[in-house]
């Protein structure tokens, strides 16, 4: 929770706050993410405005992960800014009224300021999440791994299987019946001819 009571509601007021807070379980996605204990830190800006108080902010921290091509661990810092609006309790009519033409969803979007306090948790989560990459590799050009036996190819670039695909083995057994059938169907018209000959 942070506090705003030293802005006193006095718009124009304006409060720095640097702060290394624990990351919450669950900040991030399946593959790369904060570990959760793990210290994320927080520049802020506090602006007292007309009906609350606007959040501007950067947070820091380190995320794991593994690599999707070739899921090597991989470790990275990664930066993600954000701004909210944090409005006063007695805001919510007026937010109300202003909001009367939109849809009920903006209406619960809204966040409040309780005992002048706020809770930055859910913006933190969606400013990290959000920054996060979908696909995080090792390096740009990972070649992943082997199809055939799953050898990281970034360790032997030279890597490869000299095996046959299997959609074409079968032929590949024709191919050779038919070119033994070709040369006994040789063997036997040379000794046609031979016959021919001796006669």
């Amino acid at each position: 929770m942070f506090d705003t009571r030293e802005l006193g509601r006095r718009p124009g007021a304006m409060k720095k706050v640097s702060r290394s807070v624990e990351a919450p379980s669950d900040l991030g996605n399946e593959v790369i993410g904060v570990p959760q204990g793990a210290p994320v830190e927080l520049d802020l800006r506090l602006e007292s405005v007309m009906d609350g108080v606007l959040v501007t902010g950067t947070a820091r921290a380190s995320v794991t992960g593994e690599c999707v091509r070739c899921l090597e661990p991989l470790e990275r810092e990664l930066d993600a800014d954000f701004q909210e609006m944090f409005s006063y309790p007695d805001a919510d009519a007026r937010v109300r009224e202003a909001d009367a033409g939109d849809d009920a969803e903006d209406e619960e979007d809204t966040l409040f300021l309780e005992d002048d306090l706020f809770d930055l948790e859910p913006v933190l989560r969606d400013a990290v999440v959000l920054a996060l990459p979908m696909q995080p590799v090792c390096q740009d050009d990972c070649p992943g791994l082997c199809s055939d036996c799953g050898a990281r190819l970034a360790d032997d670039p030279d890597h490869h299987h000299d095996a046959v695909d299997i959609r074409w083995a079968a032929l590949q057994g024709l191919a050779g019946s038919i070119q033994d059938g070709e040369k006994d169907n040789m063997g036997g018209a040379d000794a046609g001819v031979d016959e021919k000959q001796e006669k």
